[in-house]
């Protein structure tokens, strides 16, 4: 793997397995348009369709990019609101349910229907609050999933997606902690130290992580937050040069430039010591996934396949960090669902950044 290289051995680890990335095919560009600018394919990003919403207010009920169009909708509440979105080049659809509505929608979830195995986020393409359940949910609590949510008039719809939700972490190669296996995430810079992220799930603050089994430690993690967030940070050991770059396991790199946030249907890839490299899309922000370790929220859902030993790695767009693989359902065989935390809040949190 490049993200990092050891100096006093200067050895190249892509058959190890440390989690590489790859460009996604749609890349948020990182360039700020001025808010007179009408959005466009090369100026569309996640601020821009931030400070959109924003200006609209209450008249905004979420955004996603529709990659056949290959344009930003943005969901408003009256014909007024749909003319500015139109006025700033991008799509505008009237809906039914505002934003207050479906975050409403969502807390009554979060009180009355916190069950393992079930995740949830406003999903801007149809309106509602998507609900899905694994196939641990069945029996009484499917049935008071399903109630809690026929409650809910409309605004929030259930499905179900074969598996179980689950942190994804295994025993093998990698990046390891005892008899742990996960997959780096992003080399990051703090204080001008290096360091580098992954889930906070692969392991407590203080353990110690090797890039073999049984190997030499090649750094101490910090911080970690599980559940509630899935993020840690470890710092590396003296002698460890991190440049900001990944192996595209085809004897190639990619630069990493900056990070960024999802958008929902946005195209984007991911890779993990476990299953390589893998795409998809985005198709849920925020979404809050009840592990039976606890909840984690502000999740990004993709339809991104992983499997175990996968946690950690990296979701990314072009030379854009987008997120840091948590867990999911299925496997890259038949597909699955596969959420991220995103990088933004754990540089926030950690006070990194990319190098």
């Amino acid at each position: 793997m490049k993200h990092r290289r050891i100096t006093k051995r200067r050895t190249a680890i892509a058959g190890a397995g440390i989690a590489a990335l790859v460009a996604g095919a749609f890349t948020l560009n990182s360039a700020n348009a001025s808010p007179a600018d009408p959005i466009t394919p090369d100026t569309l990003s996640a601020a821009s369709a931030t400070q959109l919403t924003s200006d609209l207010g209450k008249a905004a009920a979420g955004t996603y990019y529709d990659t056949d169009a290959e344009k930003l909708v943005v969901n408003v509440l009256d014909e007024d609101a749909a003319e500015t979105v139109r006025a700033k080049g991008a799509e505008a659809r009237i809906v039914e349910h505002s934003m207050a509505q479906l975050n409403a929608a969502r807390g009554t979830l979060e009180e009355q229907a916190t069950i393992p195995g079930t995740s949830w986020s406003v999903d801007p393409t149809t309106n509602k609050v998507l609900v899905t359940a694994d196939s641990t949910v069945k029996g009484a609590e499917l049935e008071k999933l399903n109630k809690v949510v026929d409650g809910l008039d409309g605004k929030a719809a259930v499905e179900r997606v074969a598996g179980e939700f689950k942190p994804l972490i295994a025993g093998g190669e990698a990046i390891y902690s005892g008899g742990a296996r996960c997959s780096l995430g992003f080399n990051v810079l703090k204080d001008g130290r290096p360091y580098f992220i992954t889930a906070g799930h692969c392991g407590d603050q203080g353990s110690s992580w090797s890039d073999s089994s049984g190997g030499s430690a090649i750094g101490t993690m910090e911080e970690s937050s599980f559940p509630g967030d899935d993020f840690a940070l470890v710092k590396y050991a003296s002698g460890v040069d991190a440049p900001s770059a990944v192996d595209l396991y085809n004897g190639s790199s990619q630069e990493i430039t900056a990070a960024g946030e999802a958008t929902v249907g946005q195209a984007v890839q991911r890779s993990g010591s476990t299953t390589q490299v893998h795409d998809g899309a985005v198709t849920g922000l925020n979404e809050t996934v009840n592990y039976q370790q606890g909840s984690v929220s502000g999740l990004i859902k993709t339809t991104v396949c992983a499997e175990p030993g996968d946690s950690g790695g990296s979701l990314f767009a072009g030379s854009t960090a987008i997120g840091l693989t948590s867990g999911g359902s299925g496997d890259c065989t038949s597909g699955g669902t596969t959420f991220f935390q995103p990088v933004t809040e754990a540089l926030q949190v950690f006070g990194a950044e990319i190098g």
